[in-house]
């Protein structure tokens, strides 16, 4: 069993910046119940202090409310093409991977071929689950391949029950490996202007974390 990792993030972490009052180009903080109920942060890279503790993969994710969605979006047709970039969840009530379907894969368009990777830092909930079965029957030319760093409330039935009905649907569900999470770090994650690629660091128990959650999703399948 994996060991207990209680981190508190900070605002920084949690993507907002701990000095969010100081500085040029300040913002007033907003109350939660003053924002939008639906707001979605896309991009090419993310930043890299929220690769490494949103995409962390613990068992305990204290902290860490949001998903982190990065795609590679493959058309394959009369036009070619290949699409990347990422999502953020930036409230309780936007979930990144409705966002896909809403705003980067709006329709699917008959005929063509649609080959669909994400890399997300914890599996759909039951709701995003049934979404994403219901748009995969619904057209026979999308392929998705799902890669998550966790597996989000997997004790709970419905949520297994959810994630069954996503393979059942044809997606493809998988944990992932050190070597993903290194992929992300290289074509997902800002880097310092000026300064080289810095290569990835494994965090401590990355393999050992791998492998339990790994366990996890088979006996669920």
């Amino acid at each position: 069993k994996m060991a207990e990792k209680q981190e508190e993030p900070s605002n920084a972490q949690n993507g907002e910046p701990d000095n969010a009052e100081e500085g040029e180009g300040k913002k007033k903080k907003v109350k939660r119940e003053d924002l939008p109920p639906f707001e979605i942060v896309t991009g090419e890279r993310l930043p890299a202090i929220f690769f490494k503790f949103q995409f962390r993969n613990v068992e305990y994710s204290s902290g860490r409310n949001k998903t982190f969605l990065c795609y590679v979006l493959e058309t394959q047709g009369k036009e070619a093409a290949t699409r990347r970039g990422y999502l953020e969840d930036e409230h309780a009530a936007a979930h990144a991977e409705m966002a896909f379907f809403n705003t980067i894969l709006p329709r699917c368009e008959p005929g063509t071929r649609y080959s669909v990777t994400w890399f997300v830092s914890s599996s759909p909930c039951v709701a995003c689950a049934e979404r994403i079965a219901d748009t995969l029957r619904r057209n026979q030319g999308l392929r998705l391949t799902i890669m998550v760093g966790r597996l989000f409330m997997w004790e709970q039935p419905e949520v297994q029950a959810a994630l069954r009905a996503m393979k059942a649907a044809g997606c493809k569900l998988r944990i992932m490996k050190p070597q993903d999470f290194e992929y992300v770090w290289q074509n997902f994650v800002e880097q310092e202007e000026g300064e080289e690629v810095k290569s990835f660091v494994p965090w401590e128990d990355i393999q050992e974390n791998f492998q339990y959650y790994e366990e996890k999703l088979a006996e669920i399948l």
